[in-house]
C-alpha cells in the first residue's frame, strides 16, 4: 500500500510535456506563480515554433528535450531527472487551468496517491470536448469504475497529481499505446490506492492541434482495460 500522509517536505514537480505549443506556454505559464511547486520540468518534444527556445529563456525552468518519440514516452524521461516526490502533469496548451495548482497539492497532503482535477465533477465544465471525446471519457470511466472498483468521474484527464513511485506500477509500453491517464486510472483502483478528484474547468485550447487521436488511443485503452482485467482474473 503506497497511500501515507505528504510530509510538508515532500517536493512537487509541475511536468510540462510539450511540442509545439507556444502559444500557449506565452499566456498560460506566466500565470504560474513560483511559490506553488518546487520544480517546473519541460519535455520537449521536438518543437520547432520557438517552444524550446521560449523554455530555455526562463533560468527557472528545468528543461529536457525528449530523446524518445510520444507523450507517454516523455514521462519516463522526465522521471529520470524529476526532483519531486510528488509529480503534476500539465497541458500548456490551455486545457489545465495554472490556479487549480495550489488546490491540487493540497488535497495531495491529505494523504492521497493520485488526485485528479475532473472535468466532470459538479462545479466543473469541458469547453474542449466534442461529443466524440465527451462520450470516450464517459464509457472508458464507467468501464474501470464497474470492472476496477473505481470511482472517478474522469479517468482521461492530463491534470492531476501522483506519488513519483505510482509510475512504477504502470508498463511503459502499455502506456504509450493507451495513455498513461487511463493506465494510472486502473492502477491505482486495481491496487486500491488512496485517490481523490477536485473539480476544473477545461478550457478550450490555446493554439496548436490536437496531438490526441480519439480511434486510436481509443482502441488503445480498450486494449488496456480488456488485458488488466483478465490479468487480474488470471491471478486470483
Amino acid at each position: 500500500m503506497l497511500c501515507r500522509r505528504v510530509k510538508p517536505s515532500m517536493k512537487t514537480t509541475l511536468l510540462i510535456p510539450t511540442v509545439n505549443e507556444i502559444e500557449g506556454m506565452k499566456i498560460i505559464m506566466p500565470r504560474i506563480k513560483k511559490e506553488w511547486v518546487d520544480e517546473i520540468l519541460i519535455v520537449d518534444g521536438g518543437s520547432t515554433d520557438g517552444t524550446l527556445e521560449y523554455a530555455r529563456s526562463h533560468p527557472d525552468y528545468v528543461v529536457v528535450p525528449q530523446q524518445s518519440e510520444g507523450l507517454t514516452d516523455s514521462y519516463w524521461e522526465a522521471m529520470e531527472v524529476a526532483s519531486g516526490d510528488i509529480i503534476i502533469t500539465f497541458s500548456p496548451d490551455g486545457n489545465s487551468v495554472p490556479e487549480r495548482i495550489p488546490a491540487l497539492i493540497s488535497k495531495m497532503k491529505e494523504g492521497f496517491d493520485m488526485v485528479i482535477v475532473s472535468r466532470y465533477r459538479e462545479g466543473a465544465t469541458s469547453e474542449d470536448d466534442d461529443w466524440v471525446t465527451a462520450f470516450g471519457n464517459w464509457m472508458f470511466t464507467k468501464m474501470i469504475n464497474l470492472l476496477f472498483g473505481g470511482h472517478y468521474t474522469d479517468t482521461l484527464v492530463m491534470f492531476r497529481a501522483w506519488r513519483k513511485e505510482v509510475l512504477g506500477l504502470c508498463s511503459q509500453l502499455d502506456a504509450k499505446r493507451a495513455g498513461l491517464e487511463p493506465h494510472l486510472s486502473i492502477q491505482c483502483a486495481k491496487r486500491r490506492l488512496k485517490v481523490g478528484e477536485i473539480p476544473g474547468d477545461e478550457p478550450k485550447r490555446i493554439g496548436g492541434v490536437r496531438k490526441m487521436s480519439p480511434l486510436k488511443n481509443g482502441w488503445g485503452i480498450v486494449v488496456l482495460i480488456f488485458k488488466e482485467f483478465f490479468s487480474r482474473s488470471e491471478g486470483r
